[in-house]
């Protein structure tokens, strides 16, 4: 891919394990800290529109910021965006036995199909860009896979209950070249990227 012009793009965060996770894909992009309002939704795009229009009052674009949900198919789609939330009350340990137990029970009650052979779960990133208020654009990255019992240290969010479709490891176990390469963070960043040369934005 065509190498993107070296203007300076902020990502709003304050989580290191994500920025340096967009870094190693975007070399370019800088770490910039806002204290911004995260609205409780379900739609992970209203959440990154709020965060948009607050740093936009705070600061100059072009920024980005993003959202990150986990969609567990056995607790209909929760956590989603709020997955930081049941983290923070529940942990890796405590998600996975709730899904795990809900899964069991609903695989007792009903035909056991091919959605039913695992603890389906989809991971997604959405990242929102923003240049200026009237220039807000959306990119997504998905990836399907399965809810595992945790292993090891907790280095960063539920990595340790995230198994990607067709792999053997969880995001836990992954080095961090083997993540960067199946990612839903890497497919959204590799769609930002395409974009910003195309419009020359960056």
């Amino acid at each position: 891919m065509e190498e993107i012009p070296r203007n300076k793009l902020y990502f709003i965060t304050g989580n290191k394990n994500k920025f340096l996770e967009v870094k190693s894909m975007l070399p370019e992009v800088e770490q910039l800290e806002l204290d911004l309002e995260e609205i409780q939704e379900t739609d992970a795009h209203k959440i990154i529109q709020a965060k948009l229009k607050e740093a936009l009052r705070q600061h100059k674009g072009p920024f980005m910021v993003e959202d990150t949900s986990l969609y567990i198919k056995s607790l209909n789609g929760l956590p989603g965006p709020l997955i930081k939330w049941f983290l923070q009350k529940l942990g890796n340990e405590g998600i996975w036995r709730i899904s795990d137990k809900t899964f069991l029970e609903k695989s007792k009650i009903e035909e056991i199909g091919n959605d039913l052979k695992s603890n389906l779960a989809e991971a997604k990133t959405i990242i929102g860009y923003a240049k200026d208020a009237d220039n807000i654009h959306f990119f997504e990255g998905s990836i399907k896979g399965e809810i595992v019992k945790p292993t090891g240290e907790t280095n960063f969010g539920w990595d340790p209950i995230f198994k990607p479709e067709n792999h053997n490891k969880s995001f836990q176990q992954m080095t961090k070249e083997e993540k960067n390469q199946v990612s839903m963070r890497k497919l959204a960043v590799e769609k930002l990227k395409e974009f910003l040369v195309t419009h020359m934005d960056f």
